[in-house]
């Protein structure tokens, strides 16, 4: 069997969006070669457009692997295009953007939680930065992994800032992690996936940030088994939903709607939601700082220029809904606090 075309993931497994999108290949069973992010291998491929993983190769019009694309939610929406067998949008285009939105609340607002208890809590740190290291580099020795830690982990911390994880906001991220769990494992004992009996973006978002959060750090895993730990168990299913037979009709009917799917909007438009606002009005404004509401408790960051770009993202594909299918939108949320995307 040749497979020199096939598709080549950059990134490594520590990486909650390497393993987003990883797992999605898997699930679409297309044809791909795992590459470890700085190694020889990698090296000998297209350079990568963002210094960031994963990145994606991926051939041009003469089939040649040409082409290096990185930002998992425009990858996945172009493997749906080329690829259209097992997609993971819905075609039905209200569904698809019910979607969309479950995946920028996995991979924008997870990630806060994700981010937060990894590099503020010692505990956490100390684990991430003992094995982060070795990640490109197994056999790295380990007075020089200890160093590269200690650099990851200072580097990391000085970040948080613009992630959003501070004194301030602490108690609101937390809350929101129990409360994502609790609504988790009501939905997932019902549906097996976010939107019905197979999965979307959505649920690739989620599962990425939750390998993370539900297995490798310590202080959010001790939650999630506590609160669910059915979690643990879903997010090892999702590592590789190949074997996963599929038809049209295992999509959700959006006229009914699961209650413990609309709670799930309702915690997106509880905490991502204002965030998103406000972040993208502090950056209209040219403000130093985003001050905001969120769940009744004051929250202040700096401004993240990229999940400005996720909102106008978020509010294009809803403007360009046929008409009936934004009142399908609109009737799915009404109530929850994601409408306000839309005002």
């Amino acid at each position: 069997m040749n497979t020199d075309h096939d598709l080549r993931l950059v990134g490594v497994g520590a990486s909650p969006y390497t393993r987003k999108l990883r797992a999605a290949l898997r699930y679409r069973r297309l044809p791909f070669r795992f590459v470890v992010a700085g190694s020889k291998e990698a090296a000998a491929l297209p350079d990568r457009p963002l210094p960031l993983v994963p990145y994606l190769v991926v051939p041009d019009e003469n089939g040649q692997l040409s082409r290096a694309v990185s930002d998992t939610t425009p990858i996945l929406s172009e493997l749906d295009t080329v690829y259209p067998d097992r997609p993971l949008r819905p075609r039905d285009p209200a569904l698809r953007f019910l979607d969309l939105l479950i995946e920028d609340y996995g991979d924008e607002w997870l990630s806060k939680c994700m981010f937060h208890y990894r590099w503020s809590r010692s505990l956490d740190t100390e684990r991430a930065s003992a094995y982060l290291p070795y990640a490109r580099m197994t056999q790295m020795p380990r007075s020089q992994a200890e160093e590269a830690a200690q650099a990851f982990a200072e580097r990391q911390i000085s970040r948080i800032g613009v992630v959003g994880s501070n004194d301030t906001t602490a108690p609101v991220i937390e809350a929101s992690w129990r409360r994502f769990l609790e609504i988790f494992e009501k939905h997932i004992q019902t549906s097996p996936y976010f939107l019905g009996n197979r999965p979307g973006a959505g649920d690739m978002a989620c599962y990425g940030q939750m390998t993370m959060l539900v297995i490798t750090d310590p202080t959010p895993a001790e939650i999630a088994f506590k609160v669910s730990p059915r979690a643990y168990a879903w997010t090892e299913k999702c590592e590789d939903l190949s074997g996963l037979d599929i038809a049209e009709s295992d999509w959700i009917d959006l006229d009914a709607l699961p209650e413990t799917l609309s709670a799930l909007f309702s915690e997106i438009g509880r905490v991502h939601v204002p965030f998103l606002i406000a972040n993208a009005a502090a950056i209209e404004q040219g403000s130093s700082t985003v001050h905001c509401e969120i769940d009744g408790q004051l929250w202040t960051q700096d401004p993240f220029v990229y999940q400005a770009k996720c909102l106008r993202w978020l509010r294009q594909e809803f403007d360009i809904l046929p008409t009936n299918d934004k009142a399908r939108v609109a009737k799915c949320l009404q109530g929850t606090g994601c409408e306000a995307i839309f005002e």
